[in-house]
């Protein structure tokens, strides 16, 4: 049995979430058999660190493995980088050329995006797994060779064989293990010993001083959605520490640094609610209005299928649809929010109301609806503790709320 705790050491795989100790248990079984493997995993998860754990858990540790990037290889001359060429079989072939299977016989290969090579390379690929047999280019003469293929790919192979731009037996033949290596977003409790890890390497390899990330800082650091992943967390790591030299990094200067890396519309930004290209304050006042209108919108709902006779089930989650999708006319007065007989927002109201009217109302309403629990209340409106606080304070609003009855 391999000790998951020394493999992990081994193998730089930093995390204590289930996905990853799932990835290492992975691992742990197929390294020692001499299988394919295929990796799967989004671009920047560390698939090629899973490969390399594998090969140095196996049988082939001792000797070499090859690293190739399928993706990266023009496709004219792909063939002659994997299987050789014999001199004078094209055009700059000035001596026979070993390819890469070849350098790493008795080893382990990894084909990395092999979803990107072109079929008629792909023909031969299979044969090699198949029988390990193949000839280099412009050569009659086969050749053998004795090597473990592990592949890895960030695209659905079984969508690509659906258009045929990859073959099927081929993908049976890699898919005999998967590894799928989980998206940081969804591993988001390792943020915290990544960051670290990133900041202590890079910082000792360069002489500077290091003072730490202040927790408020990991916390928006998890709240990011880092579509590139591991790989985008320790590029910004390492950034924010060049310009923060000597600084103990904060909530408000990953904040900033983090306005460089999404996108210039908030509306196609994924990693809201955590930062657009906006004050704060606007910020804030967009999320709670965001809030109150999808509140009308479901009172809205209620209403119609109370008008016909319908009653919705205990815990039902109304989904965001326009009046057309309903079928339905909007009842009459359709500004109205109705709670305890309140209106919340009313018709007549609309041209003598502000912006911060609605926002204090939001926050009070919210903090009575949430027995003054400040957590949740700033989580329903999608802000943080220290801006609920603050606005508290700034609307003069009693601390002790009453409780609902």
């Amino acid at each position: 049995m391999i000790d998951l705790d020394r493999l992990q050491k081994q193998s730089r795989i930093i995390g204590t979430s289930d996905s990853v100790q799932h990835v290492l248990e992975m691992i742990a079984q197929v390294a020692p058999v001499d299988i394919s493997v295929l990796v799967t995993g989004e671009s920047g998860v560390g698939k090629e660190l899973v490969a390399k754990a594998i090969h140095k858990t196996s049988k082939r540790s001792n000797d070499s493995m090859v690293v190739v990037n399928c993706g990266a290889i023009p496709e004219g001359i792909i063939e002659s980088e994997l299987f050789g060429h014999k001199k004078g079989s094209f055009t700059g072939a000035s001596e026979d050329r070993k390819g890469y299977f070849e350098e790493a016989h008795k080893g382990t290969i990894f084909l990395d995006e092999i979803g990107e090579t072109p079929l008629e390379t792909q023909v031969k690929l299979l044969r090699v797994l198949e029988s390990g047999e193949f000839m280099r280019v412009g050569e009659v003469k086969m050749r053998y060779t004795d090597v473990r293929v592990i592949a890895a790919t960030n695209k659905n192979l079984g969508e690509l064989v659906k258009k045929g731009d990859f073959r099927q037996d081929l993908y049976y033949r890699l898919k005999t293990v998967t590894v799928d290596v989980p998206a940081l977003r969804k591993r988001v409790e390792d943020i915290g010993p990544l960051v670290e890890r990133f900041a202590l390497e890079f910082t000792r390899s360069n002489g500077i001083l290091y003072r730490g990330f202040m927790p408020e800082a990991i916390r928006v650091l998890k709240q990011y959605e880092w579509p590139g992943n591991v790989r985008e967390l320790k590029h910004f790591v390492e950034k924010i520490i060049v310009l923060q030299k000597g600084e103990r990094i904060t909530a408000e200067i990953v904040q900033n640094e983090l306005l460089d890396v999404l996108p210039l519309d908030p509306i196609q930004n994924t990693a809201l609610p955590v930062i657009v290209n906006q004050s704060s304050d606007k910020a804030e006042i967009d999320l709670i209005l965001r809030q109150l209108f999808m509140l009308k919108q479901d009172t809205e709902i209620i209403q119609k299928m109370l008008m016909s006779g319908q009653v919705p089930p205990t815990g039902t989650q109304f989904p965001i649809i326009t009046p057309s999708e309903m079928g339905m006319p909007l009842p009459e007065k359709s500004m109205e929010i109705m709670e305890d007989g309140h209106k919340l927002i009313r018709d007549d109201a609309i041209g003598d109301m502000s912006i911060k009217d609605l926002e204090e109302e939001a926050i009070t309403r919210s903090l009575k609806f949430f027995n003054n629990n400040r957590r949740k209340t700033a989580r329903s409106l999608g802000m943080s503790e220290r801006t609920l606080y603050r606005k508290i304070e700034e609307f003069g609003l009693d601390p002790k709320i009453k409780r609902r009855n």
